[in-house]
Formats: structure tokens, C-alpha cells, sequence
């Protein structure tokens, strides 16, 4: 009956030798530092974005927006911003783009329902904070030089485009 002393004694050591084991200090793997480090870029160059899908107004889309980095390639923060006529938000989608998605910025009002789309880009990270709310703030702003191809674009462009997009979610 003498031998549970011992039995405890033994188990007790056990428990604090496995404490003592994730307690001492190791060195550092290259997991280890990006775990602690996540705002590593993926590649050189690397940039955030707010992204969202259909938001109900900027708050959401900001507050929803998952935390990771524009894949290579893009360069822009894009943002669409629908609202009714009231100015009041309907619908706002943002996400990483190419200089090709840009070339459309600007608002126009679409009469089948009352709505204005503005849309805007910019470069920079987390540079789309705002949304578009009038010709204003509806630019495409960056901060490298833009090479121009002297073609100049029709205002009825931007109009084309946000139909086909809002065509396309509601069918």
C-alpha cells in the first residue's frame, strides 16, 4: 500500500519534465517568424486592398474585409459604389485590379431605377477606404506615371459597363 507515494511521486515529475520541455527556448523556423510576422509581403511589391463583394454600404464592406494581399499582378484598389437617389449607399463591391480595370472611373446615373454608380481607383495600400460619391471623388488616382495611347473614351463607356454589371447580378 506504500508503493501510491511513489506511483504520485512519479507521475508528478513526469507532468512537470513535459512542463519543462514547452517551456525552454528554442530557436526560431522560418514558419515560426511568419506566424509572428504576417504582414510579410507574399512578393515584392505586395499591397492590401479592401474587398468586398455587394456590401450593403462602406461601413460593412470595411468591416468584413478579410485581411490579405492583391495577388501579383495587380497594382489598383477598386471601388464600385451604387446609390439610391438620395445618395444613400445600395451596394458597394471593392477589390484588387489590373491598370485595365481603371480606365472607367467617373458616375453616372442609370434611369431604369434612379440609381448612381461612381467608381473609382486608386494606388496604394488600403487606399480605398472612401467610396465614390460624385465626380469628385470618383478618379482614378495614382502615383506612378500612366502611359497614354491618345485614344480618348466615349462618357457613355462608364454607363455601358455598369449596366452590363448590374445586368449580370440580377439575371
Amino acid at each position: 500500500m506504500e508503493s501510491w507515494p511513489t506511483v504520485a511521486w512519479v507521475l508528478l515529475m513526469t507532468n512537470i519534465a513535459d512542463w519543462l520541455k514547452t517551456v525552454q527556448s528554442r530557436d526560431f523556423t522560418m514558419k515560426d517568424i511568419i506566424l509572428l510576422h504576417p504582414s510579410t509581403t507574399p512578393h515584392p511589391g505586395g499591397f492590401k486592398c479592401f474587398t468586398c463583394q455587394d456590401a450593403a454600404d462602406n461601413y460593412e464592406c470595411n468591416r468584413w474585409a478579410p485581411d490579405v494581399y492583391c495577388p501579383k499582378g495587380t497594382r489598383y484598389c477598386y471601388t464600385l459604389h451604387m446609390m439610391d437617389n438620395h445618395g444613400d449607399s445600395v451596394s458597394v463591391t471593392k477589390r484588387c485590379v489590373t491598370q485595365e480595370n481603371c480606365l472607367f472611373t467617373g458616375c453616372t446615373h442609370i434611369t431604369d431605377n434612379g440609381y448612381k454608380v461612381c467608381s473609382s481607383c486608386c494606388e496604394g495600400n488600403i487606399c480605398n477606404l472612401l467610396v465614390p460619391k460624385n465626380e469628385s471623388s470618383a478618379v482614378f488616382s495614382s502615383t506612378s506615371p500612366l502611359y497614354s495611347t491618345g485614344t480618348g473614351l466615349h462618357p457613355a463607356t462608364l454607363s455601358y459597363i455598369v449596366i452590363s454589371i448590374l445586368i449580370a447580378r440580377h439575371v
